[in-house]
């Protein structure tokens, strides 16, 4: 009886790690979340909190569930092991984003990337992770040639990229974007047991802005740069980033090979056809020099007097929103993988659009092939089943930073 109870212990051991990434999202200090705890009749002090952390102490069982319901994780978010580890090669962000922050969206994204890489192993045990090759790069032209040979290997050719990253899952990597607004955060980029390519993005950004940073965070895995310094590894990425979403040789058949003068409507055009930004494309004319340093600086200027340095006056319209989890969870879900619980954990909302094939209209269904009529009605009856079965003036640009079927 006693190696029964000792086992079972084992198998519901608090993990520290887990611990401190609910922590990190619920955005709580130690101290803040004692005093959350105290409000709630659990008195334990940052120092008890923090050597359950550290895994030098074991919380009662009462005290770990008072804990969970704390951090808004079910009990069990912190007894699973934490198999996924990130390595980060970069984290772009301003000086003024707080270390609480920095650990906030770490741990939201880190968790998020896990879920995508434990369906990743489901789902394909042992499949090869192919990623580009590393790139040696010591000056912008080796950056902007970086650049292209990804696209060749990706067969990108010279055609806009429609969706950065959709294509960058086509391409096996992870992509994230952490909830909310983080207005001192840009991206990051790194691997997830050493195998799995991260990308990751601020929400909050513009589409094209989004585009933007995923592009940079793939320079940052793409690229070497032995030597150079942070600004240098920026500059890089940078440069990379604006040629990979327009290669050199398209920018000079648009804009030509020197001008004098850009105009607002000509950027505006080839910011919608291109999701590259219209201070981005100035930025691109100059580093192509196919404008001088002062036509460059009076347009800066031009944008910074007419307010256009945080919203432009034309918008990019484009879909740059991840869905390889959502994939990932509801094909897991349709090959009965996963139960519908496990899937809604892995990713929320993966179930939410099932009881919908049960409610398509008629006149919907009416107008769709005869086969894919018969999936949807199999897919509403599969559904039910087991819904019912379960119950200053800028000189330069930052941003390089009828009745219902039943």
């Amino acid at each position: 009886m006693f190696l029964l109870v000792s086992t079972v212990r084992l198998q519901f051991e608090l993990q520290p790690d887990r611990l401190r990434q609910a922590r990190a999202r619920a955005g709580l200090t130690l101290q803040a979340l004692s005093e959350r705890l105290a409000g709630e009749g659990c008195v334990l002090t940052r120092a008890a909190l923090s050597k359950y952390e550290l895994g030098k102490s074991v919380p009662r069982q009462s005290t770990l569930l008072a804990i969970a319901r704390a951090l808004a994780v079910p009990p069990s978010y912190l007894f699973q092991p934490q198999t996924v580890r990130i390595r980060w090669l970069a984290f772009r962000k301003h000086a003024r984003l707080s270390r609480a922050r920095q650990e906030l969206v770490r741990a939201e994204v880190s968790d998020i990337v896990a879920r995508q890489v434990i369906l990743e192993e489901l789902l394909h045990p042992g499949a090869p992770r192919p990623f580009p090759r590393v790139e040696r790069v010591a000056a912008p032209a080796d950056a902007e040639q970086a650049a292209e040979t990804l696209r060749r290997t990706w067969q990108l050719g010279e055609a806009a990229i429609e969706s950065v990253v959709r294509t960058i899952e086509d391409h096996a990597g992870v992509v994230a974007c952490p909830a909310g607004e983080v207005p001192d955060f840009d991206g990051m980029a790194g691997w997830a047991n050493d195998r799995h390519a991260v990308l990751v993005s601020r929400r909050d950004a513009s589409l094209d802005q989004r585009r933007y940073n995923f592009a940079h965070e793939l320079g940052h895995l793409v690229m070497n740069w032995p030597g150079a310094t942070e600004k240098q590894q920026e500059e890089f990425a940078h440069r990379f980033a604006a040629a990979f979403l327009v290669p050199a040789a398209v920018a000079r058949r648009e804009l030509g090979g020197s001008r004098r003068a850009l105009g607002t409507q000509e950027l505006g055009l080839l910011k919608e056809k291109y999701g590259l930004s219209m201070q981005a494309w100035i930025r691109r004319a100059l580093d192509l020099k196919i404008v001088g340093r002062s036509t460059y600086e009076r347009l800066c200027v031009d944008f910074s007097r007419r307010g256009w340095r945080k919203e432009e006056p034309v918008p990019f319209e484009g879909n740059e929103e991840p869905m390889r989890l959502k994939l990932l969870a509801t094909r897991a879900l349709a090959e009965g993988v996963l139960t519908p619980a496990r899937a809604e954990e892995l990713c929320p909302g993966s179930t939410e659009a099932l009881p919908e094939a049960g409610r398509r209209r008629a006149s919907e269904l009416r107008r769709v092939p005869a086969q894919e009529q018969s999936r949807l009605l199999s897919l509403a009856a599969e559904t039910a089943a087991a819904e019912y079965g379960e119950g200053s003036p800028l000189r330069d640009f930052e941003a390089y930073g009828d009745d219902d079927l039943t």
